[in-house]
């Protein structure tokens, strides 16, 4: 579209223009008041991105001021491009995690590869270097031909720019449920170290400093992508496909070393990199956070398509773009170092006093907009909330299940798509380059080794959303608690957390009160658990005509291991071993794994969370493991503690003898909160029982290679074979996913 096509700022405003756009008929009405006019096309495109829910936050804003955001080891909370923590020694951690779910849904091949990209950026433009991928994807069930279709492109996308870039795939999450079939949810969490003295901030500071544009040129793809990102998907979203960015692994792997010497000079003085909304978020925000403005002329920027407008180069989403900001007189310093990386760069543009975004193309101004407008001043919005009714009746529900065969229950529980092995998934993910990776994909928590130190890393990602929809509050204390139990059985003290904000329309009550409520129970069990929360992203609007996702607010969660012997997984190490369970079963099945399995759907209320017990065992269990008497260890949690014991012997020679004291349903299926499973040497029983004073010894580890459970009184309840638990647990995925049916 040339220039002259664009509609006039009075068509725009009489034909609602601005509302394909994304902009709401009052917003409109707040932009004309801003400007003391009306705004031109680019100037409404500026606007309509950088108010969208992806950029803005404006439906949610007033639900993140709840989180704890700081602690004594946080050196970079929310607002920059990842969050910062202090781990010693100089140095520090730098995570973050963020949604790419619309684009997968309609082009989930590249929409995952560009997530796994984007996520890169932030952390390496805070000048750390990625040491580790995570992920947390959510699918429909996988009998649905499309559903298989979105899950193989994903799990491509994602390996195919990770393993390309050279940054391990260490970890994640995967669950099925029917809500999630015309919306997944794609999430990648990426994780960074960083001297102290290499911390960037994305600001553009010092009037008269030289913008500089660095790394691929930009095309048309991704255009409007975060308003995309910012509205319901329909049957009209497939033609939103080249909102849809296309990414470069190889291209990316230059960017990010070119970047992590960059960060040496103290030529910079800037850096963000051009994620959603690409040119005008970067610089609007870069410009906003200093105090300053930026003059950019649009000749400069380097198009790979001939006859690009401004509206298209400031609203594009190519990848592998960085922004930077460089002091007068010494970008040819910053040039010589993209040109040694083979890398683009071009001057666009300076720093400026006066605090406004001008654009410059043809010689005219096309743009003059006040970057505080742009970056600070979108409208918050605080939408009606409402209890749903179905909240109140599931309080009235107590579903108990009818087994008559454990082992046959057992059996079947091991096939479900969400407790079955991930193997299908991670084996398609380098996940041993750089060769750092301690503990890989398939344990509670990954563990990544900080290089020439005695300490490592211990990293997930984690949400049973089942649980928050029944009841969010205690839903989303689960999530915060769940991660931390994952990072406490590989040994590490929990650092803090990165969230991912899942939810269907804010705009409607309901959704927005489980947002709420999920929200409390988030910031309850991170300030409980001393886990702040140092940034995210929140990703709404996940619905189709069928209705919302569940509410998915995903954790992403950092631990520090302080010595690398306490590197501890879930796997029983010896026979002789004895095994306990730390905490007792109730009859809770609430949006078990059993619950799905038996009826279809959950119902009922989610299990009862007690931050005071989890705290105590956490701290009580993380002891133990300092002081090297535990040999595995590994939460209950999908499926209940028959699903942890299997998963305790898989990917050994071993077996277990465990007796049960109560009535085996509830002992095997019950998903009650703050369990764990642990082993010890025979000789350290007393000293773990003085340790933790809720484990309780059940039985020992074996060398016949069958797992034999019997109930109080004495009946056996399973007798299975290694081999047949293993063969059944590993095979489920790979049927479903080859099955033509």
């Amino acid at each position: 579209m040339s220039l002259l096509l664009e509609p006039s700022p009075e068509q725009i405003k009489k034909e609602h223009i601005y509302k394909e756009m994304g902009l709401k008929e009052q917003e409109f009405a707040m932009v004309e008041k801003i400007l003391g006019r009306l705004p031109n096309y680019t100037e409404t495109g500026l606007f309509s991105v950088m108010w969208s829910e992806h950029c803005s936050y404006k439906h949610s804003k007033v639900v993140l001021k709840k989180f704890p955001v700081t602690g004594e080891k946080v050196l970079q909370g929310p607002g920059e491009g990842a969050g910062i923590i202090d781990i010693g020694d100089e140095q520090a951690v730098v995570f973050k995690i963020e949604s790419h779910n619309h684009p997968s849904a309609i082009e989930p091949y590249q929409g995952a590869a560009t997530g796994v990209g984007g996520i890169l950026r932030d952390v390496f433009s805070m000048g750390a270097r990625p040491i580790a991928m995570l992920n947390s994807l959510r699918f429909g069930e996988l009998e649905n031909p499309r559903v298989r279709y979105l899950l193989e492109e994903v799990v491509a996308g994602i390996a195919g720019y990770g393993n390309c870039v050279g940054v391990p795939t260490v970890g994640g999450e995967i669950q099925f449920d029917p809500c999630y079939e015309g919306n997944p949810l794609v999430n990648a969490m990426c994780v960074g170290l960083i001297d102290h003295k290499d911390i960037q901030k994305g600001q553009a500071k010092g009037v008269g400093n030289t913008v500089l544009y660095v790394g691929a040129d930009t095309g048309r793809d991704g255009i409007h992508g975060a308003t995309f990102a910012s509205e319901e998907l329909s049957e009209e979203s497939e033609s939103k496909r080249p909102a849809v960015q296309v990414g470069d692994p190889f291209k990316e792997k230059l960017l990010l070393e070119a970047c992590l010497e960059l960060v040496k000079s103290d030529a910079l003085v800037g850096i963000q990199d051009m994620g959603a909304a690409g040119l005008t978020s970067s610089s609007a925000e870069m410009a906003s956070k200093a105090g300053s403005g930026i003059e950019m002329n649009l000749d400069l920027v380097p198009q790979r398509e001939k006859g690009m407008t401004p509206y298209e180069m400031m609203l594009s989403e190519s990848q592998e773009r960085m922004l930077l900001v460089v002091e007068k007189g010494r970008e040819q310093e910053i040039i010589d170092i993209c040109d040694k990386w083979g890398l683009l760069s071009a001057n666009v543009g300076e720093v400026i006093e006066e605090q406004v975004l001008r654009l410059i193309h043809n010689g005219e101004v096309v743009a003059d907009v006040p970057v505080d407008s742009l970056a600070e001043d979108a409208p918050v919005y605080h939408p009606a909330s409402s209890e749903p009714a179905y909240y109140r009746e599931n309080q009235e529900i107590k579903w108990l299940p009818d087994v008559e065969d454990v082992q046959e229950t057992l059996l079947r529980l091991l096939k479900q798509p969400t407790i079955a092995s991930k193997e299908w998934i991670y084996d398609q993910y380098d996940y041993m380059v750089q060769t750092n990776t301690v503990v890989q994909p398939g344990s509670d928590a990954a563990v990544i080794k900080v290089r020439d130190k005695n300490k490592a890393l211990a990293m997930t990602t984690d949400c049973n959303s089942r649980y928050i929809y029944l009841d969010p509050e205690t839903g989303g204390r689960i999530a915060v608690a769940e991660a931390a139990r994952n990072i406490v059985c590989s040994g590490a003290q929990p650092l803090g957390i990165t969230d991912c904000l899942n939810y269907g329309s804010p705009e409607n009550p309901e959704i927005f009160w489980q947002i709420e409520k999920s929200a409390d129970g988030i910031s309850e069990a991170c300030t409980e658990l001393s886990t702040p929360v140092i940034g995210g992203n929140v990703s709404l609007y996940n619905e189709t005509s069928q209705g919302a996702v569940y509410p998915t607010p995903v954790i992403g969660m950092v631990g520090l291991i302080e010595d690398l012997k306490h590197i501890t997984t879930q796997t029983f190490k010896k026979a002789g071993d004895a095994v306990y369970v730390i905490g007792e079963a109730a009859p809770e099945f609430g949006g078990s794994e059993l619950q799905k399995m038996e009826q279809g759907f959950i119902s009922g209320r989610a299990p009862k969370l007690d931050l005071n017990v989890e705290k105590k065992r956490q701290q009580q269990l993380l002891e133990a493991i300092k002081t090297g008497i535990v040999s595995s260890a590994h939460d209950i949690s999908e499926g209940g503690l028959g699903v942890a014991i299997t998963e305790s012997l898989i990917g050994t020679s071993l077996g277990a003898d465990v007796t049960l004291s109560e009535h085996p349903v509830k002992e095997l299926f019950s998903e009650t909160q703050s369990r764990f499973v642990i082993s010890v040497p025979a000789d350290q029983t007393k000293m773990i029982e003085d340790m933790i004073e809720d484990a309780h010894f059940i039985g020992t580890v074996t060398d016949n290679s069958q797992l034999h459970i019997a109930s109080a009184t004495g009946e056996t309840v399973v007798q299975a074979s290694l081999k047949t638990l293993e063969e059944t647990w590993k095979g489920a995925i790979p049927c479903l996913v080859k099955s033509k049916a």
